[in-house]
């Protein structure tokens, strides 16, 4: 095995930056290319300047001008430089060219890599603080004839492009460091990006491993990671289980969201999303341009004290067989979910809930911490190209069905409701099945944990298959029946 595998303690405490990239110049195997655009050479100078790059860098390069970018790389369809498929093709490009340069018989042990940037930094006019893709397609072995590889995407919070551009340089070097001496703790490697950096300078939004090396990684449970570890607000992945980037899902959409636990997802949560959808779409407003995202809140996660992350995938497991895009957010007051939203787009924005959901919203408790208190919490919400659905709840103890109509808010809010309400800001969903307003998931997954007859019933079609199948919630039924 290489000798890039070895694993010691010296180097479990932080290392030093220049550390880190001297480690690697010294390792006689690792050997690769920078490519980096955009935002200058700052993760190749760290190595530089570090010494013994020669025997690591095989090349070191940069393609500002477009035109010239373009004749290495190859267009963009959609004209955007800083993006994914611009980063994929920066790393297929250079790959090639160290396999087909580098001879193999004279290099035998030698460890391939291509790390490779586009950037952004703050514009002139500070509108834009800037972002970035950035990613290391390596080997582990230099029999490995498939690479492994890490792609994420960080979005700048400083406001000086020389700040930006430090940052990138060690968030770089970071990445190449863990990719080589970190990969078999990935969760641990995504806060070692974090190294010598404050958080509150980078925001990273995104990451994907993939690979022989990270086979048994699930990208949705690292996109947990990055909300646990305080690294982004929210984090988004589709039907596949890849994880997205928020901006590129969300950019200029007409945006559904539906908030809920999904603990497991029932009839009742389907029936509100197709009910809302119908009418989301039969709005003028609302052309072709939309997504729907079923979200889930990192307090919904720790409802139960820590976050159980086999919960997690329980539900993501469920939400995606059914081929939805899943959001988890840290935003507990639906305001802060609006505000994220209308950072990518000005087109019309949706909330399915139920009555209890609106029921809180008008509660003041929530709005404490905003100097302006609930009216601050309502400008922001509802001002904005915003409409709520709501769904009826029937009352367990009397069987009155609560709509918008009768629904009790405290006393001091019932003004302020009324003019949302007929400012055409709530719709009731009308055209619910009546038959189903008795299904809570809370009460499903109790039946399921007793082992009681009847709760497939209460669930879409196939869900309780592929709840049994993959025996998702298991370890709950199992925790039950050793008691």
């Amino acid at each position: 095995m290489a000798s890039v595998l070895k694993k010691d303690s010296a180097f479990e405490n932080i290392p030093s930056t220049k550390a880190k990239t001297l480690r690697i110049n010294l390792n006689p195997d690792i050997y690769g290319t920078f490519a980096e655009i955009g935002a200058g050479q700052e993760t190749a100078r760290h190595f530089f300047r570090a010494g013994g790059a020669s025997g690591t860098i095989a090349k070191a390069m940069s393609a500002y001008d477009k035109s010239f970018s373009d004749a290495i790389y190859g267009t963009e369809d959609k004209g955007r430089y800083v993006s994914q498929p611009r980063l994929k093709k920066m790393l297929d490009h250079e790959m090639r060219l160290m396999e087909e340069r580098i001879s193999r018989e004279k290099n035998p042990d030698k460890l391939f890599f291509c790390f490779a940037n586009t950037v952004a930094t703050i514009d002139f006019a500070k509108k834009y603080k800037g972002h970035g893709w950035v990613g290391i397609r390596y080997q582990l072995d230099p029999n490995q004839k498939e690479y492994d590889e890490i792609v994420l995407h960080i979005r700048f919070k400083q406001t000086e492009a020389r700040l930006q551009q430090e940052t990138l340089g060690i968030i770089g070097v970071n990445l190449i460091y863990g990719a080589f001496y970190k990969y078999h703790k990935p969760r641990k490697l995504l806060k070692y990006l974090y190294d010598h950096i404050d958080k509150d300078t980078i925001e990273i939004d995104m990451v994907n491993f993939s690979g022989p090396n990270f086979k048994e990684v699930d990208n949705r449970l690292m996109s947990l990671q990055l909300i646990k570890n305080d690294m982004t607000d929210a984090v988004m992945f589709g039907p596949d289980g890849n994880n997205l980037l928020p901006a590129t899902v969300l950019y200029k959409k007409n945006i559904l969201a539906l908030r809920g636990s999904f603990r497991p997802v029932t009839k009742v949560n389907m029936d509100m999303f197709e009910k809302s959808h119908d009418m989301f779409v039969r709005d003028q407003t609302v052309e072709d341009n939309n997504i729907v995202i079923f979200e889930i809140t990192l307090s919904n996660l720790k409802a139960s004290g820590e976050i159980d992350e086999q919960d997690f995938m329980d539900r993501a497991e469920l939400l995606c067989s059914l081929g939805h895009t899943v959001m988890i957010s840290k935003f507990r007051e639906y305001y802060k979910l609006v505000e994220y939203f209308h950072e990518y787009t000005k087109a019309r924005i949706g909330l399915t809930m139920g009555v209890n959901n609106l029921v809180d919203i008008f509660d003041e408790k929530y709005y404490n911490h905003l100097s302006g208190g609930i009216l601050e919490a309502f400008g922001k919400l509802f001002y904005k190209n915003l409409k709520v659905y709501l769904y009826p709840m029937k009352n367990e103890e009397t069987g009155q069905v609560m709509t918008s109509n009768n629904v009790q808010v405290h006393p001091r809010m019932k003004e302020l409701y009324k003019f949302f309400k007929y400012n055409s800001k709530v719709m009731d969903i009308f055209d619910y099945d009546p038959e189903i307003l008795h299904i809570f998931s809370r009460n499903v997954l109790k039946k399921m944990i007793n082992n009681e007859k009847g709760w497939e019933d209460e669930l879409p079609e196939g869900i309780a298959d592929i709840i049994k199948e993959k025996k998702l919630f298991i370890r709950k039924i199992t925790q039950k029946e050793n008691v």
